[in-house]
């Protein structure tokens, strides 16, 4: 009996001990003066992360971060790896912007257009599986896009402590798309997204929207430039492979993974006029040669080289970009276009497979119906999601479309803009509405931008150290 009081009595205890402390954190919360730890301590207070560099950059503080993920989300206890994120935080008062790329992460200060807009914090993920941020050894069965929105999650739950205000989640390209994916499978944790020219490929053998635009695009005179320079190439396929074989060569490429020099001179080639509407804008179209039958071998190198770039389907070019490749095939879907203009006896392979670029110890196995479910989930239950894609962007050619289910979502699409469209790119009425949705999911929108989004404009001026205006150029054909 004596015990057992005891036993009561120490739980009373510390029922009460919890019960303040509970009180006392609520109340730390509650007034936000009472966090005065440094940022980068607060930081690196989370449990798993740990500080790689701080690097100094004015009116900002830029942290360069690890943080300790499960390999599995579904199995934590099977394993962690150190996935890479930065921050770059301006105030805890003020809203933070969530980016990937999709791919690595950059350790360079940057601030996506977004965090620009809203006058935010900004924290970036590495992609799983991009190096350094892969398991050792990596069982490629845990790189799919839920394993990597959990990632998002975590990381999110983590920071969001610090953090207290409205997040909004960005990218561009995989990065959209990642964005688009992470606010299907974790619908609750941001207050909007704003995703740049997101592919979305629901029927992978279905990929006739691309032929499409490949015969309307820009004006016929650069159209034709384009389709007999690639025609060229593959015309002059021996004297010019001659040099690819050279150069390969001085550089030390080798062609394991793809197989031949053969194949891979071949997709450089047919990658060529994707590259250029994906890069370039129409104006550039005077950088192509005029005359391609009367062009130099040279010339026609050079221009190839300069849109498709001929060390991309080397094994030293595809390593890095493996996760990619491995993902196209197995979830994300991969385009495959036909070239009318090309008699079929000058092209032997056609688009490769994404399986062509992986190396073949490492399985895959395509997953039907996955984009399916985020294109049905998105078209009925999209909530604050903003979609701009570049209206001379092949990629652009399968989008996603938020139906009649969803909710403050919007697509935009910017004149005569690449692969590197965004908000700034809009026509002003589009321009003006976006921005101000943006700033409402924020939690920054004024009176004056609510009662009249023509007021909207963003809260932080341009800087041309931070704000990231370029295309995300990936060589060869990758979102």
């Amino acid at each position: 009996m004596r015990k057992a009081l005891r036993w009561l009595l120490a739980l009373t205890v510390l029922i009460g001990t919890l019960s303040t402390a509970a009180t006392a954190g609520a109340a730390t919360a509650a007034r936000p003066e009472a966090n005065t730890a440094d940022i980068k301590d607060r930081l690196l207070a989370i449990p798993g992360m740990t500080l790689i560099q701080e690097k100094p950059f004015t009116g900002y503080r830029y942290f360069v971060l690890n943080y300790t993920q499960p390999i599995d989300h579904r199995h934590p206890s099977k394993g962690t790896f150190q996935q890479r994120i930065t921050v770059l935080h301006k105030d805890v008062s003020r809203p933070t912007v969530f980016y990937t790329s999709g791919y690595n992460v950059s350790t360079t200060p940057s601030r996506r257009e977004p965090t620009q807009i809203v006058d935010g914090n900004q924290v970036s993920m590495e992609y799983r599986f991009f190096t350094p941020s892969r398991p050792d050894p990596a069982d490629w069965t845990k790189l799919d896009i839920w394993q990597a929105a959990s990632d998002q999650h975590r990381i999110f739950k983590a920071l969001k402590s610090v953090y207290t205000g409205n997040w909004l989640a960005t990218g561009g390209s995989k990065g959209g798309m990642t964005a688009t994916y992470y606010e299907r499978f974790y619908p609750h944790d941001m207050n909007g997204v704003v995703a740049y020219v997101a592919p979305n490929d629901v029927v992978n053998d279905e990929d006739s929207a691309y032929d499409r635009f490949f015969a309307n695009v820009g004006t016929k005179e650069c159209r034709d430039r384009l389709n007999a320079v690639q025609r060229e190439a593959l015309v002059r396929r021996e004297p010019l492979e001659k040099k690819y074989a050279q150069y390969a060569a001085d550089n030390g490429y080798t062609f394991t993974t793809i197989g031949s020099l053969d194949k891979a001179y071949e997709a450089v080639v047919l990658d060529y006029v994707w590259g250029f509407w994906q890069y370039s804008l129409l104006k550039d179209c005077d950088t192509i040669p005029a005359n391609a039958a009367t062009a130099t071998d040279d010339e026609i190198w050079n221009s190839v080289d300069t849109i498709s770039g001929f060390s991309a389907y080397a094994d030293q070019g595809l390593e890095p970009y493996t996760p990619y490749y491995y993902q196209a095939g197995t979830q994300l879907g991969a385009p495959t276009i036909h070239f009318p203009g090309i008699e079929k006896n000058l092209i032997r392979y056609g688009y490769q497979p994404p399986r062509n670029f992986v190396p073949s110890s490492i399985p895959m196995r395509w997953q039907p119906g996955v984009m399916r479910d985020v294109d049905t989930w998105v078209r009925h239950h999209a909530r604050h999601m903003l979609f701009v894609y570049g209206q001379n962007d092949p990629w652009g050619s399968e989008r996603f479309r938020p139906g009649a289910g969803a909710r403050d979502s919007y697509v935009f699409t910017a004149p005569g803009l690449n692969h590197g469209a965004n908000v700034a790119g809009l026509v002003p009425d589009e321009k003006a509405l976006a921005t101000a949705r943006i700033l409402e999911w924020a939690g920054v929108a004024s009176s004056a931008v609510r009662a009249d989004p023509s007021a909207a404009k963003p809260l932080a001026r341009h800087d041309s150290r931070l704000d990231v205006r370029d295309v995300e150029r990936e060589p060869a054909l990758r979102p």
